[in-house]
């Protein structure tokens, strides 16, 4: 019994060692074969994306070519001719060219008043007693980068992490957004795409309402850099010191950069968000902050701590600037007012409080620039934003100027939109009356000279249920 039991075990144990040894030998083929699968997938992958690069090369050489084929389609020289003209031009005083002429020449102003030599092959749009506005400017908003609310898949406005100075939103925005014709059609003709989210947003950038490609549509990259100074409800010395500190990184950053480009130093880390805050230690304003600001203390605090730090600054938000107007006069702060159709945000606050805040700034003599709420799918309502406030006491050229000039000048450019001028881009709308006017209807947009289509999501169902509307009337007749 105890011979059966060993010899039971040898055998058990030489076939423990067999099985074992098969283990090995299939584990080692296993891994072996998974190494060839990975190989000859690592060749077919490098083959297909190098393919797909001649593809992509080919397609971007092909897009290119058909935008410069579109572009030559357009008329290289265009008058509108019999309008009243609102140049928005400080320089001009504000007085309209009554049967006026603009002359465009591959998307530029290049005559404009009432005695303009029209050149020959000039396509001539007469517009019979039609008033021409410049193209508004909403100066803060989701624009292409936003989509459906209830979609995270169409949002992105936001990056990981807190401190994202390097962010330029323009890059992702969407050409076919069927909320730019909708903002188009009703006069907004460059919209400043803004981020959002942690400590520094990123860089809003401007864009016209018009184009295929990104990179068509980019008006100007890098307005300024987005801050969100911190809520004075919580942990705010903290929050405000967490602030301070990364701007004293960048700093540092940039004393480093200074030292190794001086061969004081033998390397650096190269580090994109410093090098995105760069041009606010270099040159004279060219990279402002833009700082979300509500509440006085934020204000004060933001402009007092820019000031000492020798940074340019912008406020937007600004729900109590109209309690520090002396201040901000005195420091030359300008404020990007958000929303104006909206209720009070406290209880004790007058009902009118937010109606009434422009025309408070103007009164104080802040210069301001009056914006929606952000969200694209609200942006056609831009015009009503400043109409509003015409009601509670600010003037009617100053709503207009708002919307136009006076974002322009806050956000640096002022020397291609915001009015209509020679040497400036023909980025323009034709319409029945004013603009900030609730009943007034743009009949046509220019952008940079483009006559732009008119057709939108708003319109194309009100035509479909107009039909509808039609057909049943002519049923019941």
């Amino acid at each position: 019994m105890s011979h059966s039991t060993n010899m039971l075990s040898h055998n058990n144990g030489s076939l423990n060692n067999r099985t074992a040894m098969n283990i090995e030998k299939q584990g080692y083929a296993s891994t072996r074969f998974l190494m060839i699968m990975i190989l000859m997938a690592s060749t077919t992958l490098m083959t297909l994306l190098s393919g797909g690069f001649l593809q992509v090369s080919a397609m971007d050489t092909e897009i290119k070519a058909h935008l410069s084929e579109q572009d030559a389609g357009q008329p290289e020289r265009i008058a509108l001719t019999g309008a009243t003209i609102y140049t928005m031009d400080p320089e001009r005083g504000g007085e309209p060219i009554q049967n006026g002429t603009i002359l465009i020449e591959n998307g530029i102003i290049t005559a404009m008043g009432e005695d303009v030599e029209i050149p020959e092959d000039t396509l001539v749009e007469d517009l019979n007693g039609q008033q021409i506005y410049p193209g508004l400017i909403d100066a803060f908003s989701r624009m292409g980068i936003f989509e459906i609310g209830a979609v995270p898949m169409s949002h992105d406005i936001d990056e990981q992490g807190d401190v994202n100075p390097n962010v330029k939103p323009e890059r992702v925005v969407n050409p076919d957004s069927r909320h730019i014709p909708v903002a188009r059609s009703a006069g907004v003709l460059t919209s400043v795409v803004t981020p959002d989210g942690g400590i520094i947003a990123g860089q809003p950038g401007a864009v016209r309402m018009d184009g295929w490609t990104w990179e068509q549509m980019t008006l100007q990259s890098g307005l300024g850099l987005l801050v969100n100074w911190p809520s004075p409800r919580r942990n705010y010395s903290e929050d405000v010191r967490e602030l301070q500190n990364v701007f004293e990184d960048a700093r540092a950053y940039h004393t480093a950069k200074k030292a190794f480009e001086a061969g004081q130093a033998d390397r650096i880390d190269l580090d994109s968000r410093w090098e995105a805050m760069l041009p606010l230690f270099e040159g004279d304003g060219e990279l402002p902050l833009i700082v979300d600001a509500q509440e006085v203390r934020q204000i004060q605090d933001a402009v007092t701590w820019a000031s000492n730090e020798g940074f340019p600054i912008v406020i937007m938000g600004g729900r109590d600037a109209h309690m520090i107007t002396g201040f901000l006069k005195e420091m030359e702060v300008p404020v990007i007012i958000t929303q104006v159709l909206t209720s009070p945000s406290r209880n004790w606050e007058a009902y009118d409080a937010r109606y009434s805040l422009p025309a408070k700034l103007y009164n104080g003599g802040v210069m301001f620039a009056i914006a929606g709420d952000a969200s694209p799918e609200n942006s056609n309502r831009l015009p009503y934003e400043a109409g509003a406030s015409i009601a509670f006491g600010l003037p009617a050229d100053e709503a207009l100027k708002s919307l136009t000039i006076y974002p322009a000048q806050i956000l640096g450019l002022d020397d291609r939109v915001g009015m209509l001028k020679e040497g400036m881009e023909a980025t323009l709308m034709i319409t029945d009356g004013s603009p900030v006017e609730y009943a007034t209807r743009v009949h046509q947009t220019y952008i940079r000279g483009a006559k732009s289509d008119m057709m939108d999501n708003h319109r194309k169902l009100y035509e479909r249920y107009r039909k509808k509307v039609d057909e049943w009337q002519s049923r019941k007749d």
